[in-house]
């Protein structure tokens, strides 16, 4: 689905000097496939810059060194740098083998890499880091709990920061099957959603974001975004549920907005009359729960289950409504509307 929906895109967009970065996991850890991966790409007809994940890796190796020795035969180095335009680009490898597994981790080697790259960069200009596993992320906030683990997060991540300071940081990065934004230290995080959702067992992510990509546009050094859902039209950009979806909020209604960061606006309206912003909570998608809730659930990928996310929105709407919709205003201004759909569609 992913190849012909990121040429139309391309070929809808105006055809625009385009690339694209895929980060990590781009195979199963069935390192065999990588000649059918270069396949796929080659037909989308862009470049493509490639970043390791932990699912690309040689697991039999026993340390990190050596780990990525077939990832680095297809596509070459591990880490390194580039520009288009007025942005700096930067690719790292931040999955750090231990030969049992793998934690989050930039090595030394990496990092003094980096520091003597940006030594090259004016202070004030725009530098994306593309890596695979998010650098923060908040899945610990909303799980209640106060650190990350290592497992979705990078160990060293201060020094990360310290050497992004100067600059107007993006951090893209993916591996948990979540779309977020996370601000922090001056940088801005997206972790990404998937374009296989959760793997391959549904049409959404655990937390209800559609399988997809983002899709980044530099004007100069203006950088905005929007999240591509496969097979649909940038309009697409939340979901809404009828009252009761969510058995904790029997008189709300929901709506996922997976894209959603502070600066947006999430509002609904009962029969044309726009009755307020709604209120932002922790919860999990009402169709991940219908989908990936259970030990059978869902029938590829038994361990996938409904993630706690941070961009659901509810509203206490009026029973004898007839009409209920919802419209969300993105930080750039554009605004996307929804109404209230049956659970599963």
């Amino acid at each position: 689905q992913t190849v012909p929906d990121v040429t139309e895109t391309h070929r809808a967009l105006g055809h625009p000097e385009a690339f694209g970065i895929a980060c990590g996991d781009i195979m199963f850890d069935h390192l065999g496939l990588f000649p059918d991966y270069e396949e796929g790409v080659s037909r989308m007809g862009l470049p493509f810059f490639q970043v390791a994940g932990n699912h690309d890796l040689d697991q039999d190796r026993p340390t990190d060194e050596g780990s990525s020795d077939t990832f680095q035969r297809h596509f070459g180095p591990r880490y390194y740098s580039f520009d288009r335009g007025a942005v700096h680009y930067v690719v790292l490898d931040d999955v750090f083998w231990h030969g049992a597994g793998y934690l989050g981790y930039l090595g030394s080697d990496q990092l003094r890499w980096l520091e003597n790259d940006l030594r090259l960069v004016e202070a004030g200009r725009p530098v994306i880091v593309a890596a695979h596993i998010p650098v923060l992320g908040s899945r610990h906030v909303r799980e209640g709990r106060e650190h990350p683990s290592a497992g979705i997060s990078v160990a060293n991540r201060r020094t990360l920061y310290r050497l992004l300071e100067p600059y107007r940081a993006h951090i893209l990065t993916g591996h948990t099957h979540e779309n977020e934004h996370v601000f922090e230290a001056g940088t801005h995080e997206h972790v990404n959603g998937a374009v296989c959702g959760a793997w391959w067992s549904g049409p959404i992510c655990g937390d209800g974001t559609p399988g997809g990509y983002s899709v980044y546009e530099i004007r100069g050094e203006e950088v905005t975004w929007r999240y591509k859902s496969t097979g649909l039209g940038f309009d697409h950009q939340l979901r809404v549920y009828p009252r009761g979806a969510d058995p904790a909020a029997p008189d709300e209604i929901v709506a996922n907005v997976w894209d959603w960061d502070p600066a947006w606006t999430v509002a609904w309206y009962e029969d044309g009359e726009r009755k307020g912003e709604m209120a932002r909570r922790v919860g999990t998608d009402p169709l991940s729960e219908k989908i990936h809730r259970g030990d059978d659930l869902p029938p590829r990928r038994t361990w996938v289950d409904p993630y706690p996310t941070g961009h659901l929105f509810y509203a206490p709407v009026s029973p004898g409504a007839r009409e209920i919709r919802v419209e969300a205003t993105d930080r750039f201004g554009r605004v996307y509307s929804g109404t209230p759909d049956a659970l599963g569609s």
